[in-house]
C-alpha cells in the first residue's frame, strides 16, 4: 500500500484548518487506497497547540489515516535523536539549522521532509494554516486527488492520468517529482494597502526581486503576475498538464514532492518570506518532469499582520526576500546552465551538485544588495505612515540584514551537504522516542 505525508506546519491557531486538511487524508484514504500519515507540525503557543489536540481528537475515525501532532519540543527531541545518529561532526548546528529560535518556512518544511522519513512516506504533500479548500456544490476541492493520480510515476506512464502533455521525450522515462497548483485569493505576499494606494510605488518595489540585469519590460511582465497565484477565477472541472513545470504557477500551501525532497533540503532561511520555494525552481532545471493541475486553493491574510508589531516583522521578513535574490538568481541560472548534469545516473538530483553551487553564490558581491535596500528605503519614506516606520527599522538593521541574507545561503549549502546523510538516519529514527499516541 502506497504510504504519503500530508502535512500542515503551523504557528498560528487553525483548529478549522486541522479538520478540513484531515477530511481530505480521509479522502485520499478511501479513494485512492493510500495510507495516510497526517503530520502537523505546532509551534503554537500552548494554548492554541491545547485547542489544535482537541481539534485531532475530533476528526472522525478515517481507515488509513494516522494523525501525528507534534509540538517544538517533540520535534525537536526526534531532531536530536536524527542528528546524533548521522556521523556529522557538530549536529547541534544541524539542530539550529533545523529548528531555529526565529520563523523559517523552509526549516519547518524540512522538518516535515525528515518526519515523513521516519514514518516511512514515499511522498509529502503540504499544505498552510493561512488557506482553505474551494468547494464545489457542497463537496471541498482536494489538491490530493491530482497529486496521487501522477505523482511519483513514470512521466510516460502519467500521461494517461491527465489533460495535456507537453513534455519532451526525453524527460518521458523520468519520475514525475511535483504534482502542484496555486491559490485564488488573496495575494501570496501581504503589500497592504500598497497597490491602491501608490501603483507607482508598488511596482517599483515589487520589481526589486527581479534580477537586476532585467529590462524594464522584463520587470513590468513580472510584476504584473508577482504574487496574484491562479486569480480569481474558481474551480469548474479538472485540467492538468503534464510538463517542466513553471515555479510561478505553483504555491507551496498546494504542492506534493516525490524523491527530490529526500535529496536537497529547503533553504533554513530564518524571517524570510519565499525561502521554501527552491524545489520548485530545482525540479525544473533539473528536467524533473511534475505535473500542474488547477484544483487551487483559497488563501487569506491573518489578522495578525494588521497589528503594528505584525505588519513590522512581516515587512522585514519580505525584505530578506528581497535581499535573498541575489543569491537565488544566480543559483537558479547555475542550475539552468548545468541541467541533466544535476542528476546522477538513476535520474535522481545529486545534492553535492546543489550544495556546490549554492556554496559558490556567497561568493557574490553584495553591492546589488546595497541598491535594494537604498530603493526600498527610498520607496517606504514615500509611502509614509508605517512604511516610514519600517524604513527606520531596516536602516537600523541594514549592515545585519545584508549579513543575514549572506549566511542564509551559507547555510542551505552546509545543509543540503548533509541532507542525504541526514534523510538515512531518519529512516530509522522513531518518531517519538516513546511509544506515540495518535488517532486513526
Amino acid at each position: 500500500m502506497r504510504r504519503i505525508c500530508l502535512t500542515l506546519p503551523t504557528n498560528r491557531p487553525c483548529a478549522a484548518t486541522i479538520a478540513a486538511v484531515g477530511a481530505e487524508a480521509g479522502y485520499a484514504a478511501a479513494h485512492f487506497g493510500a495510507e495516510v500519515r497526517l503530520l502537523i507540525l505546532d509551534s503554537c503557543s500552548p494554548a492554541a497547540y491545547a485547542e489544535h489536540g482537541a481539534a485531532v481528537r475530533s476528526l472522525p475515525p478515517s481507515p488509513g489515516v494516522t494523525v501525528h501532532h507534534l509540538d517544538e519540543a517533540r520535534q525537536a527531541d526526534f531532531l536530536r535523536r536524527v542528528t546524533e545518529r548521522t556521523g556529522y561532526a557538530e549536529p547541534a548546528l544541524l539542530r539550529e539549522l533545523l529548528l531555529p529560535e526565529a520563523l523559517s518556512y523552509g526549516a519547518c518544511t524540512d522538518r516535515a521532509f525528515l518526519l515523513a522519513a521516519a514514518l516511512g512516506c514515499d511522498s509529502v504533500h503540504r499544505r498552510d494554516s493561512d488557506s482553505r479548500y474551494q468547494t464545489v456544490h457542497g463537496s471541498p476541492v482536494f489538491p490530493v486527488h491530482q497529486e496521487l493520480l501522477s505523482l511519483g510515476e513514470r512521466a510516460g506512464d502519467a500521461a494517461a492520468h491527465v489533460a495535456e502533455t507537453a513534455l519532451a521525450a526525453e524527460h518521458t522515462g523520468r519520475r514525475v517529482a511535483l504534482v502542484g497548483s496555486s491559490f485564488i485569493g488573496a495575494p501570496s505576499v501581504d503589500l497592504g494597502d500598497m497597490p491602491s494606494t501608490d501603483p507607482d510605488i508598488h511596482h517599483e518595489v515589487v520589481s526589486l526581486w527581479a534580477p537586476a540585469h532585467w529590462s524594464a519590460r522584463q520587470k513590468r511582465e513580472l510584476v504584473r503576475e508577482s504574487f496574484l497565484g491562479a486569480g480569481t477565477r474558481p474551480f469548474e472541472r479538472d485540467h492538468s498538464l503534464l510538463t517542466l513545470v513553471d515555479p510561478m504557477r505553483v504555491d507551496m500551501c498546494n504542492v506534493s514532492f516525490h524523491g527530490v525532497h529526500e535529496r536537497v533540503p529547503l533553504p533554513p532561511a530564518r524571517d524570510t518570506i519565499g525561502s521554501d520555494y527552491f524545489l520548485l525552481h530545482l525540479v525544473r532545471h533539473a528536467g524533473l518532469p511534475g505535473v500542474l493541475h488547477n484544483r487551487n486553493i483559497v488563501n487569506y491574510h491573518t489578522t495578525e499582520r494588521r497589528t503594528d508589531q505584525g505588519f513590522l516583522a512581516y515587512q522585514r521578513r519580505f525584505a530578506k526576500f528581497l535581499l535573498s535574490m541575489l543569491y537565488f538568481h544566480s543559483l537558479y541560472e547555475a542550475m539552468a546552465r548545468a541541467g541533466d548534469a544535476l542528476l546522477d545516473s538513476d535520474g535522481q538530483v545529486r545534492g553535492s551538485a546543489v550544495a556546490e553551487l549554492a556554496g559558490r553564490s556567497t561568493a557574490l558581491d553584495r553591492g546589488e544588495n546595497v541598491q535594494r535596500l537604498d530603493a526600498l528605503d527610498s520607496a517606504y519614506r514615500r509611502l509614509g505612515g508605517r512604511y516610514a516606520t519600517v524604513a527606520d527599522r531596516l536602516s537600523a538593521d541594514r549592515e545585519q540584514l545584508l549579513d543575514e541574507a549572506r549566511s542564509d545561503i551559507a547555510d542551505f549549502a552546509l545543509l543540503t551537504e548533509a541532507w542525504e546523510e541526514l534523510v538515512a538516519a531518519a529512516r530509522h529514527t522513531p518518531v517519538t522516542a516513546e511509544p506515540e499516541v495518535s488517532r486513526r
